[in-house]
């Protein structure tokens, strides 16, 4: 058996212009949505990554007929009729999207809907209990089983949904997409109240207004969602993707080089754009994207605290953090939305980062993982060299953040485990190649590869 991998020699500056992929998740989300209808939905930009496939595959279980011209970026999908309200315990643990499923089926079928367990990156444990609550007050009944040695949830709402008002604990932005996908069919109108309202959902609203659904946002992360049993045909084109925009902005900087990022857009990278300019990277915004370079050299003594959109986002936070490695002083980090984000950073000190890890809140406030003994602040002191290492990929974000280091260093570094990566960069390694990195992507024997690891 063969696996990939990814072989970096670093030390070179990345220059020239690259094309910024639709964003993960948006697409994903709004694939789900259009479940909700039989209408025929085509969606454009659609980046040509394994969570877009996978997510295609659950909704083909249940009924979705789809085209995908992946050179065009063109995705076609309609379900006429449910075929299944079962998505098979196969699927256990794939990623996310599946918890998401049972708000958009609820109003279309009263039949038992039944999802495997959520997956996704190890990160934080991510609860569900926002959605189901959620759910439940709309009218619905949700359980967890174990099936098969597995986890599922089965959900129904035989009397089907009634709006009510909704109050989230956290803006959570799976919660908030739940929530709103099962509030599009509940009869009456339902409010959201302290719902998420990051790009990616925004895009979500405006696909379902283009729908049929008569929604709105008002302030104080107020959403208001009305009855909706008329549908339309759908065009949509996916937002950018902030999170890779920013990632290969990091990686330019980080190796000082200049890269211009077509499509990247301003309105929705504000505060990471700010965080650039407190450590003194350069950026010029264009009409049709943003450049991004090494302009003098970086001085850190800033502090990163991510949060909810509008603040940092948390998808940010690791390529960030090796950014810092290459700025001169002390800088501070908070995570504040997952408890077990800093996972990569053991690596990363292997590879010569000057890291420290603390239980307090170090920062402007007290979050929610305060006295509770998760390592969720940490010090960065740079500059420090980095050195070449073999690496298995633990999570998509801390997969691109071992790449930039390994750009970074002048050695050469091997990168397993790149279905992580794949998930959520479009052609990564074609992409870093057009910008002069020394890159290429290798198949090799499984056994040369858990060698190489240990």
């Amino acid at each position: 058996m063969q696996k990939e991998i990814l072989k970096i020699k670093g030390g070179t500056p990345l220059n020239g212009s690259v094309k910024a992929a639709g964003a993960k998740n948006a697409i994903t989300k709004m694939l789900v949505a259009s479940l909700l209808s039989n209408k025929k939905c085509i969606f454009y930009n659609v980046p040509n990554i394994t969570e877009v496939e996978t997510t295609l595959s659950f909704c083909r279980e249940i009924g979705m007929e789809f085209s995908w011209d992946k050179e065009k970026k063109i995705l076609e999908v309609i379900t006429k009729e449910l075929s299944s309200t079962y998505i098979p315990q196969r699927f256990s643990g794939a990623n996310r999207i599946p918890i998401l499923m049972i708000g958009a089926l609820l109003g279309r079928t009263d039949q038992d809907i039944i999802v495997p367990m959520a997956g996704g990156c190890n990160i934080g444990k991510r609860p569900v209990n926002f959605h189901i609550d959620a759910l439940e007050k709309l009218g619905a009944n949700v359980e967890y089983r174990k099936m098969k040695n597995e986890g599922a949830y089965f959900a129904q709402a035989h009397n089907g949904l009634v709006g009510t008002q909704i109050t989230l604990p956290y803006p959570s932005v799976g919660a908030t997409e739940n929530t709103i996908l099962a509030a599009c069919r509940a009869k009456g109108t339902t409010v959201i109240e302290n719902a998420a309202i990051e790009p990616e959902i925004i895009d979500l609203i405006l696909f379902l207004q283009k729908l049929g659904v008569k929604i709105h946002v008002d302030e104080g992360r107020t959403i208001h969602i009305y009855e909706t049993n008329t549908f339309y045909e759908v065009e949509h084109s996916v937002i950018t993707d902030r999170i890779e925009v920013a990632s290969l902005a990091m990686a330019a900087i980080s190796t000082k080089g200049k890269v211009f990022v077509e499509g990247a857009k301003q309105r929705d990278l504000v505060v990471f754009l700010n965080k650039l300019r407190e450590i003194g990277a350069g950026f010029t915004v264009k009409e049709n994207g943003i450049s991004f370079f090494y302009d003098k050299p970086l001085s850190g003594g800033i502090h990163v605290e991510t949060n909810v959109h509008p603040g940092f986002l948390t998808d940010w936070l690791q390529p960030f953090a090796v950014l810092l490695t290459q700025a001169k002083g002390s800088s501070v980090i908070h995570e504040t939305v997952y408890e077990n984000r800093f996972g990569y950073v053991e690596t990363l000190l292997e590879m010569g980062a000057n890291m420290e890890l603390f239980t307090d809140c170090l920062g402007g406030k007290t979050c929610r993982f305060a006295q509770k003994g998760y390592r969720h602040s940490m010090l960065v002191k740079g500059i420090t060299p980095l050195v070449g290492k073999s690496i298995a990929i633990p999570d998509l974000r801390a997969g691109f953040a071992y790449v930039m280091a390994a750009l970074i260093s002048k050695d050469e570094s091997t990168i397993s485990n790149l279905h992580f990566i794949d998930r959520g960069y479009e052609h990564l390694e074609e992409k870093l190649l057009s910008l002069n990195a020394n890159i290429v992507r290798e198949k090799i024997p499984t056994a040369s590869l858990t060698k190489a690891a240990s």
